[in-house]
């Protein structure tokens, strides 16, 4: 096949999630209405604990940028996504495309390590409770959030100017229904070896040390939690963890069946089901989760909604 430099091709075509016409609608229907609850929740979240005193402690500080880095990614993924099931070609420019790719690759690895932030957040509110207040300080909190919005820009940058410094072949139809790493990598003429291997290496750091976090994390809060002698403290503990240890299972084993399947069974049909699931079902279940399994975010909720119907009546 003839190679093209790269500056000859402007623009990609997203193949979208299904080229059955009748199927468009519904999947249009569904996913917008996901997407809308994502976005709502998400929102709502940031606003809650920036507005009520009750949420100005460390935990809702991650929990914050968690809807965050969930309101980023999904919403860089999900409109376009929907664009594709109302049009007939869905294009993409090059430089989109691009910036696509690199604003998604900010927000999910940001989410890895914020989830990982917040299992040491709550580990060290289970076993050091009286030294949580120091040890969680504000400006703590703050490095620990930073550091992964500096680490996954420097990521992004690499990876995407690595994609799109290398030469495309005239193929521009993109398997997927956004611009992510592996079909971007199909459509490359240059050796890509390099590349695949810096995403590998990458990937690989990123899911096994936030994942290794976690798991030490939790398995140092289960210890504590067997030795406590009182099962209303084991109740309160298991409370306490609850909501992001089940926001932490589904992230990391979506991941990890995404990324950690045998070659054999692998495709780019199962990425997407795998895709569609973390860039748009999880950022609407995360808010979902910690609102109804959390009093404090319930009675912010109720509170906010009082004087919203006071101030309107």
């Amino acid at each position: 096949m003839e190679k093209h430099n790269l500056t000859m091709l402007n623009e990609f075509i997203l193949m979208g999630i299904t080229h059955r016409p009748e199927l468009q609608a519904p999947l249009f229907g569904l996913f917008f209405i996901i997407y809308l609850i994502s976005v709502v929740g998400n929102l709502g979240m940031i606003i809650l604990t920036k507005v009520d005193a009750r949420l100005q402690t460390p935990m809702y500080f991650f929990l914050k940028h968690l809807a965050f880095t969930d309101l980023g990614y999904s919403t860089t993924v999900g409109p376009k996504m929907l664009v594709n099931f109302i049009v007939d070609q869905n294009t993409i420019s090059y430089y989109f495309c691009a910036m696509q790719l690199a604003f998604f690759l900010v927000f999910i690895i940001s989410e890895l390590f914020i989830l990982t932030a917040m299992s040491y957040d709550r580990y060290v509110a289970i076993c050091n409770p009286l030294l949580y207040p120091v040890i969680m300080s504000q400006r703590v909190c703050q490095v620990l959030v930073a550091i992964p919005y500096l680490y996954s820009t420097f990521v992004s940058l690499l990876v995407t100017i690595k994609i799109f410094s290398s030469f495309f072949c005239g193929y521009n139809v993109v398997n997927h229904f956004y611009c992510d790493c592996l079909p971007l990598l199909s459509l490359l003429c240059s050796n890509s070896h390099e590349t695949e291997m810096i995403i590998l290496i990458l990937a690989g750091f990123d899911l096994i040390s936030s994942l290794l976090v976690v798991l030490v994390s939790y398995l140092l809060i289960l210890v504590a939690i067997i030795r406590m002698n009182s099962a209303e403290g084991r109740l309160k503990a298991f409370s306490t963890c609850g909501s992001h240890l089940t926001v932490a299972t589904v992230f990391y084993g979506t991941l990890i069946f995404m990324y950690l399947q045998p070659e054999s069974s692998h495709s780019f049909d199962t990425d997407k089901v795998a895709s569609i699931f973390y860039t748009l079902v999880i950022p609407m279940l995360n808010p979902l989760i910690y609102s109804l399994r959390n009093k404090d975010v319930k009675y912010a909720v109720q509170t906010m909604w009082k004087k919203l119907c006071n101030n309107f009546s």
